[in-house]
């Protein structure tokens, strides 16, 4: 079903909030974004958004585990073998998936729980304190439920509507490096079909969707940085827009419609 979108707004403000402590398992988010923005001398307002990097979301909601505690199956013996990864990390990596999609020496990319093709399903242990270098951090089990509930608790403590987005930096397929990507929303619109609506020249378009969410993501990655910034909560505000809010599910990509995979029935 296509959409009109129109984006009410001619320029964008994203702030890095400050003095954002270091986040552990069951701290209250909604109080340290709070705090952030009063340390940042910013006033929330109704319609503005909240991206946040998925590591503290994770951390707060204890997605953690210990490699010393794992003990890998023999599928992830030989997966590990292949890939030359740790067996132990792979256990939890398979645990996380619903499937391998490809792999190699040095990587490992799935289908994790939430459909999304990531690499290790998005696991990893950087900036995560560490017991004896053993600890890796997991994704949220739902991070669409996760924006909903804080967005909820924000709006109880403060009367601002506010939107929510998790972020996180995923490599592309056909692309180097990494960029920032919704992988949880609340309160925003995240896909929007544009078919039907006409360009400049009155041509209608056929096939164009635009993925908003991703697209705030990768603007709010810049300030977060990737690795010692310490910058994991940005505040965007400006951003006027009348297409539907959506979900993180919206961005996945049905099986059916995937170019690139064997589908197998």
């Amino acid at each position: 079903m296509s959409q009109t979108l129109s984006v009410n707004c001619t320029a964008l403000t994203f702030t890095a909030l400050r003095n954002v402590p270091l986040v552990r398992s069951g701290d209250d988010l909604a109080a340290i974004i709070l705090d952030a923005c009063e340390e940042s001398k910013e006033t929330l307002c109704d319609g503005d958004i909240l991206l946040l990097a998925q590591k503290i979301v994770s951390k707060a909601e204890g997605m953690t585990v210990n490699l010393a505690d794992v003990i890998p199956t023999e599928t992830a013996i030989r997966l590990a073998k292949e890939s030359n990864k740790d067996p132990r990390l792979v256990e939890v990596i398979l645990g996380e998936s619903n499937e391998v999609v490809r792999h190699r020496e040095g990587a490992i990319i799935v289908e994790n729980h939430h459909g999304m093709v990531l690499a290790n399903a998005g696991i990893d242990a950087s900036n995560v304190e560490q017991e004896g270098g053993e600890t890796v951090l997991l994704l949220p089990n739902d991070p669409d439920l996760s924006c909903a509930q804080l967005r909820n608790e924000i709006k109880k403590r403060s009367g601002k509507e506010v939107g929510v987005v998790i972020n996180d930096s995923l490599g592309r397929a056909f692309r180097n490096g990494t960029a920032g990507a919704a992988l949880g929303v609340a309160g925003v619109p995240a896909l929007v079909d544009l078919s039907g609506e006409t360009d400049l020249f009155n041509r209608p378009l056929r096939v164009t969707q635009v993925a908003i969410a991703d697209e705030l993501a990768a603007a709010a990655s810049l300030l977060m940085g990737q690795a010692s910034e310490g910058r994991p909560i940005i505040l965007l505000k400006g951003f006027v827009c009348d297409a539907q809010n959506g979900t993180a599910k919206d961005l996945v990509r049905h099986r059916k419609h995937d170019l690139f995979r064997d589908i197998k029935q």
